[in-house]
């Protein structure tokens, strides 16, 4: 029969020559203290060569350890320093936490867990802790997985900005749109940002001459980046960036005309929502608008237009589409539609290579979405890097405790 310490030693999984050598529990305190030892005479791996070492001294440490049921509970040992001849007296690796951290491996694992579905304020409450001490948790694993990340297959890439802090402050986003994960994630959004990931990507063993396409929206800063680090890259203007610059300019054509027709008043969504998307009474209000000459359905009817022109079978279909399109916003009379007409032929070659490759920021819109509920949730962080971390933990597909746990 198992006295009380060797069923937490096989609950522990410890191995020789650690033991437990007595359990405290305090039930006032609402707490356990597993006592760790090991036996007189062992010897140690020095944590530096490997090298089998006798010991030196000891040194008491606390390892903060999963719950026992609802109390919290903790390992205390006094840990033994290893006396290497070649690397001198060194700390030894215990098996149930990693060097320099005060929670025990399997404390690390539930907390990485519970971080990558709500805020770390949330969690820190849930385990009792302050969320300065996880967030150091979560930087470190991070940061470790990222450092084994390899780019060497990375050939499509998408790039993206978000909203980071209030102040109109942003991160820029790198995406690889065939893994459908986040590669890279920087403050800022102008061409610089885009050499830090080429810096990041050969880091990693990518090769920016390898990469073929790149998704972004019509930025400048993102595309003289671009055409610096990537130069055998084939840029493709990202189907979804045009068609909000589209629902922009429609917008601003029912906005100047609302002054006139006190109907078009709060009627913007029935303009940019998809028709199957609107209520029954939203219907009733676009019927009734559109068959009206009104300058607004005709900026409509060209929205409509441009999502035709994306449903072409190919480049030279929708290449014709696009120039009956341009004429058309040109020729229209209506300022907003017009500088549509003139984005389209600034970006005339950028935009029909989506015919030729097919890929867009969807994934990476998607990733948006999340990191801003993220965001949302957590009402802000601290600083740009506790939100970076956040992405790579959330988007960034990372193998996080992989030697670990």
């Amino acid at each position: 029969m198992f006295s009380n310490e060797k069923l937490f030693e096989t609950a522990l999984n410890l191995q020789e020559p650690w033991y437990v050598k007595r359990i405290e529990f305090d039930p006032a305190a609402g707490e356990l203290h597993m006592h760790i030892g090991f036996h007189t005479g062992s010897p140690f791996p020095c944590p530096v060569c490997g090298q089998q070492t006798k010991v030196h001294d000891t040194m008491e440490q606390t390892w903060r350890h999963l719950n026992f049921f609802q109390y919290k509970a903790y390992i205390h040992s006094r840990t033994p320093r290893s006396n290497c001849p070649v690397d001198g007296v060194h700390l030894v690796n215990v098996p149930w936490s990693r060097p320099g951290s005060n929670f025990t491996l399997l404390f690390e694992a539930l907390v990485l867990a519970l971080i990558a579905q709500m805020p770390v304020a949330a969690v820190a409450r849930i385990v009792g802790e302050h969320d300065t001490r996880l967030w150091r948790t979560v930087h470190h694993y991070v940061e470790k997985a990222r450092a084994a990340e390899d780019f060497s297959k990375v050939r499509n890439i998408a790039i993206d900005e978000t909203a980071c802090l209030r102040g109109q402050r942003y991160i820029s986003l790198f995406h690889d749109t065939d893994a459908r994960r986040v590669l890279y994630a920087v403050p800022g959004r102008e061409a610089f940002t885009v050499g830090c990931f080429a810096k990041d990507l050969t880091a990693h063993r990518g090769d920016p001459e390898q990469i073929k396409n790149v998704v972004c929206d019509m930025s400048r800063a993102f595309l003289h980046g671009v055409e610096a680090q990537f130069t055998n890259a084939t840029v493709v203007i990202d189907k979804f960036h045009l068609m909000k610059l589209m629902n922009e300019a429609l917008d601003e054509v029912r906005r100047q005309e609302q002054t006139d027709v006190e109907d078009l008043k709060n009627s913007r969504y029935i303009w940019l929502k998809n028709q199957p998307g609107l209520t029954a009474a939203q219907k009733r209000l676009f019927e009734d608008l559109s068959q009206r000459n009104l300058k607004t359905a005709r900026a409509y009817r060209m929205k409509l237009a441009l999502q035709e022109v994306y449903q072409s079978p190919d480049r030279v279909a929708a290449e014709e589409g696009l120039k009956r399109l341009h004429w058309w916003l040109t020729h229209s009379c209506l300022e907003p539609m017009k500088d549509m007409g003139l984005t389209l032929k600034g970006h005339w070659h950028e935009i029909l290579n989506y015919f030729d490759h097919r890929r867009t920021t969807g994934a990476l819109e998607a990733i948006n979405g999340l990191i801003q509920a993220a965001r949302s949730k957590a009402r802000g962080y601290r600083n740009v890097n506790n939100l970076i971390t956040m992405v790579y933990l959330i988007a960034g597909k990372l193998q996080l405790l992989s030697n670990g746990v």
